[in-house]
């Protein structure tokens, strides 16, 4: 297998960085731009809810008329029917709008995965590298479901929540001023606390997302590799590196409940210290006739009143802290690089043999012969990351189209690389690599891909279907194509096999085949797509040797109406191809057929009488379909 890609190392819990922190206008600016298309719904919402707290604040004062009225023996069905109603409004009021309010904050939810997931998808490769996918999918699952609190609680709750505790405070001011500033008094002194709790609940949240997405992506390590993690017996190991990420996910968690637990009970304390003291207070003023006990009992129902609204400014501080942490994670994982967007549609026929210019559209539908794309990269530079080494030092080649063209070399010498480069996932640093004699990037990202097959050195199989993974490439594909690919690719007796035939299941990346048949899968796959230039990869490497002379002639006949580059290992394939490109360290140090090489170059010569030819009783040994 080829070295030529980047080697990252194991993920683990306390490898990752410190997440991202954003100020508080850009946060709010973000999740604005979250909340901007629910508008109407969140201001429904919210409406209703003060509906309900404006129904709440009217019954203490109906209390005082009703304690009033049972001191002169008047009648007070009105008032007690007036009391159930407010009540009753209340409830249903503020139960509708939490309804509003939770669909509204699933559907911020929802635009945000699709917005994140469509990002993540489109993501160059170089940023790909340097993340971890475990971490990725911690951002579009457990960040985002965070944006839920936030969304209801720190704009709604805290608007409804101020807007209550203002009207809260002016019917106490106005019933019993001297009352009311013994409250203030107190609250104040209590309250005074939360500036130093919050920046402590932020700090803790951060702290068990991070761990999150640390137990995400080393769970994907331990199931991406699962067979090795069984084999090796690093089960114990892998567990204790997930554990440990858990408990820190764990520790995280208790210390924000700690604050949040110690914000909410301030709230409660200040509210029974206030109790206490306007209870004396008022005690005492209504013995002394300054005031009566309609009015102090009123107050003292404000005074309880108040819990709610404080409580829910609380709570939305509380999820402000952890949805911003949040957002910050999301805002960092949309700052990624992504590839450019199509603008323009693609083409389900043969594609012409230059590509279009974007907006040009003359003979967009014509079903012109597909001809095979030719190759040449110029002067090609190339490192993968500016830290590490380079991987191309000038290459220089040229394939015309047709025909097969082999690329061997030391592992490590950038064959791989080279197609990397054809399909743009990665970009040259100097030089020009041209597909028809246009450099790939002045091609619309998605029609250059839609004119290569390829397949990757392992051959990746998708978890669903056989007939999924082989539509996979081209969903358009006809039942009598699908047919003669399988012949071709001698999938027709695995089909006849399967228990469901192509609606088998093949298991979670392919589990449920062999090596060799993910590998005949894989090429299949990519033939379907009938591409003018196809790229293999090693895409023999696993199959036994009757399998592999089949699909040796079978890309044999491709390459008779496609151009096919192929990197090989194996003597029968480099002897096959039309063209010979030796590499080594970066560089083209030949080209050539097989005897020409022999003759004429030693480290071709080198690799045909050791490398090649040793791996051929090995092929002829390896049962791997």
């Amino acid at each position: 297998m080829s070295t030529d890609t980047p080697r990252t190392a194991p993920a683990t819990a306390d490898a990752d960085p410190p997440q991202p922190s954003l100020p508080v206008r850009k946060t709010w600016r973000v999740l604005y731009g979250h909340i901007r298309p629910h508008r109407a719904a969140i201001a429904l919402g919210g409406l209703l809810t003060l509906v309900g707290s404006a129904a709440g604040l009217v019954q203490p004062l109906a209390a005082k008329a009703l304690v009033e009225r049972l001191g002169v023996h008047e009648s007070i069905t009105m008032l007690l029917v007036l009391l159930t109603a407010l009540v009753v409004a209340g409830a249903v009021a503020e139960a509708v709008g939490a309804y509003v309010l939770e669909r509204t904050a699933e559907s911020v939810v929802l635009a945000a995965r699709r917005q994140l997931v469509a990002r993540l998808l489109r993501l160059r490769m170089p940023a790909v590298d340097r993340s971890k996918p475990g971490d990725l999918m911690s951002r579009v699952t457990a960040d985002t479901t965070l944006l839920r609190a936030i969304t209801t609680q720190s704009l709604v709750s805290a608007g409804t929540g101020l807007a209550t505790l203002v009207g809260a405070i002016v019917f106490m001011a106005l019933l019993e001023p001297v009352l009311f500033g013994v409250t203030v008094a107190v609250i104040v002194l209590i309250g005074s606390s939360m500036g130093l709790v919050m920046p402590r609940i932020s700090k803790a949240t951060k702290r068990a997302q991070e761990a999150v997405g640390a137990i995400s992506t080393a769970l994907e390590r331990t199931f991406g590799a699962f067979r090795t993690v069984k084999a090796s017996g690093a089960e114990r190991r892998e567990e204790a590196a997930i554990e440990a990420a858990a408990h820190e996910a764990w520790r995280g968690g208790v210390r924000a409940a700690k604050w949040q637990s110690l914000a909410m009970s301030s709230v409660g304390l200040a509210v029974q210290v206030s109790f206490l003291a306007v209870l004396g207070v008022g005690g005492a003023r209504v013995a002394s006739g300054a005031t009566d006990i309609a009015t102090l009992i009123a107050f003292l129902l404000y005074l309880f009143y108040l819990i709610d609204p404080i409580s829910r400014l609380v709570e939305a501080a509380s999820a402000y802290q952890v949805g911003s942490a949040a957002i910050a994670r999301m805002a960092e994982a949309e700052g990624l690089e992504t590839e450019p967007l199509e603008t323009e549609p693609l083409e389900t026929e043969p594609l012409e043999t230059e590509p279009l210019e974007a907006g040009d559209q003359e003979g967009a539908g014509a079903a012109t012969p597909a001809k095979p794309a030719s190759i040449a990269f110029e002067g090609v530079t190339f490192r993968y990351r500016p830290d590490l080494p380079p991987v191309h030092h000038g290459v220089d080649f040229v394939v015309p189209g047709g025909g097969m063209t082999a690329f061997v070399g030391p592992s490590g010498a950038g064959k791989s690389t080279v197609f990397g480069l054809v399909e743009r996932f990665y970009e040259a640093d100097g030089g020009r690599v041209l597909v028809d004699g246009t450099d790939v990037r002045d091609w619309p990202l998605e029609r250059l891909r839609a004119q290569i097959g390829y397949v990757e050195q392992d051959a990746p199989v998708l978890s669903g279907t056989l007939r999924e993974n082989l539509l996979f490439a081209a969903p358009g594909a006809t039942d009598d194509q699908l047919a003669r690919v399988l012949t071709r690719t001698r999938l027709d007796g695995l089909v006849e096999r399967l228990p469901e035939g192509l609606e088998t299941p093949v298991g979670h990346r392919g589990s449920k085949l062999s090596g060799g048949e993910r590998q005949r899968v894989a090429i299949a796959r990519a033939l379907l797509r009938e591409p003018r230039l196809l790229l293999l990869d090693e895409a023999t490497s696993q199959l036994d040797a009757v399998n592999e002379l089949a699909l040796r002639d079978t890309v044999a006949e491709a390459a008779r109406t496609t151009t096919v580059l192929v990197v090989a290992h194996r003597l029968s394939t480099v002897t096959l191809a039309d063209r010979i490109v030796v590499m080594e360290a970066g560089r083209v140090r030949a080209i050539g057929t097989h005897a020409e090489l022999v003759a004429s170059d030693p480290l071709y010569g080198e690799l045909a009488a050791t490398q090649f030819l040793a791996t051929a009783p090995d092929d002829r040994a390896n049962q791997a379909s």
